[in-house]
């Protein structure tokens, strides 16, 4: 059944109102105001500029709930509080990697909803072009922007539904409940087969169910473990990679069996978060401190860098000149997109109070992801390349008709 109206449902419920002040005061001081840039011109005018973040904040979601000045004065002074002694327990990570901790945090995910309520079916980031930055990310529909971003992988990987052969076998490695896998095989036509793999059953079960209810019967999904792949070598004619490499504990078996599994003649694409190759320019301290945040609490067991990534599939020795780039400009904007849209619509957490305190940790992650790919820090990566034709081996010929007689 439909949600009820959030200002009915809210004016009536007072603990909601003080978990959603909770939750806005907890990460505010991260969050941007209506009219911040998503580039910070400086460390410091970011730093000063944290309070009117917060009211920014505190001052949409009054709006929302249509508050009196009594209940805004109490919102500012929850807000103000909760502040400093919530952020101090968000700087914790709390979801550190280790075996079964992504299958168990992405089923997690699964069931509560959430995710799939703000993200719809496609848990990776947007795409955004230099005329809806200007025009401001916030004006461009948050999910749009997700299609968006496959459309411009396919291109960058050469995926043209136009000239893919009939019956192409695509391999999505890292499915999550299986968005792109839908979306390509709807693109590229009822005779492909697309494979969804990824280590969360909860993941695969509503990755059928949505395929069944959208009558996509040729986009299938598995739990399987990326490093270990049940396939036979050469098995698909395109390996599908999206934001799935951050969670890989071992990058070069990662990299190996999906070059293993490709087709010769096959096409490779991927996109990952990256870390900045640190070889010239080692990491300082708070380098090191916001790596192992952004590790520690989206359980990631470590990134590594665009180069790093682009030497593992070269030592592969099976895959022509790989194309890479950094698309950190385009998705940026997911970042803070990705908490406006919860600001502007709670209806998809506020009715779940036990999720109130992972709902703070995601957008204060988010935050900090965001700070971290503004600064340098980290890159979004994007690879493409096609795996070599085995060589022709020349014949020599041993025909004694070809002897003078």
């Amino acid at each position: 059944p439909p949600l009820p109206p959030l200002h009915t449902t809210m004016m009536h419920n007072k603990a909601a109102l003080v978990a959603l002040l909770a939750l806005v005061g907890s990460c505010a001081s991260f969050a941007p105001a209506p009219g911040v840039s998503h580039r910070s011109s400086t460390t410091s005018s970011t730093s000063s500029s944290s309070s009117s973040l917060q009211m920014g904040l505190i001052s949409t979601t009054v709006k929302k709930l249509g508050a009196n000045p009594t209940t805004a004065a109490a919102v500012a002074t929850a807000a103000a509080v909760g502040t400093v002694g919530v952020k101090l327990i968000l700087d914790r990570p709390s979801r550190t990697y280790e075996e079964g901790s992504v299958a168990r945090e992405y089923d997690a995910w699964t069931r509560d909803g959430i995710l799939e309520y703000y993200w719809g079916e496609h848990i990776h980031l947007g795409y955004y072009n230099k005329e809806e930055m200007e025009a401001g990310y916030k004006k461009k529909n948050f999910i749009q922007a997700k299609y968006d971003f496959i459309d411009e992988m396919m291109a960058l990987g050469g995926i043209d539904p136009a000239t893919t052969p009939k019956g192409a076998k695509v391999l999505d490695v890292g499915c999550g409940f299986g968005g792109t896998s839908r979306y390509l095989a709807k693109k590229l036509g009822a005779e492909a087969e697309v494979t969804g793999i990824t280590l969360s059953p909860g993941q695969v079960t509503r990755g059928t169910e949505l395929a069944q209810e959208q009558g996509v019967p040729n986009a299938n999904f598995m739990v399987m473990d990326a490093l270990k792949m049940d396939f036979p070598d050469n098995s698909f004619d395109i390996v599908w990679a999206c934001e799935s490499g951050e969670h890989m504990p071992d990058k070069k078996a990662y990299i190996d069996e999906m070059m293993r599994v490709l087709k010769p003649g096959g096409k490779y694409v991927m996109a990952t978060w990256c870390q900045r190759d640190d070889r010239e320019r080692p990491f300082d301290a708070k380098d090191e401190r916001d790596l192992r945040f952004l590790y520690e609490e989206w359980t990631h067991p470590y990134f590594i860098s665009i180069e790093a990534y682009k030497e593992l599939i070269d030592d592969t020795k099976v895959m022509a000149e790989v194309t890479t780039a950094d698309w950190n400009t385009e998705t940026i904007a997911s970042w803070r997109h990705s908490v406006w849209v919860g600001v502007y619509d709670p209806r998809g957490f506020i009715f779940k109070p036990t999720k109130y305190l992972k709902c703070a940790r995601d957008a204060y992650c988010l935050e900090r992801m965001h700070r971290a790919f503004d600064r340098g820090l980290m890159q979004y990566g994007m690879f493409a390349a096609t795996k070599k034709m085995p060589a022709v081996e020349e014949k020599t010929s041993t025909d004694s008709s070809t002897d003078k007689e």
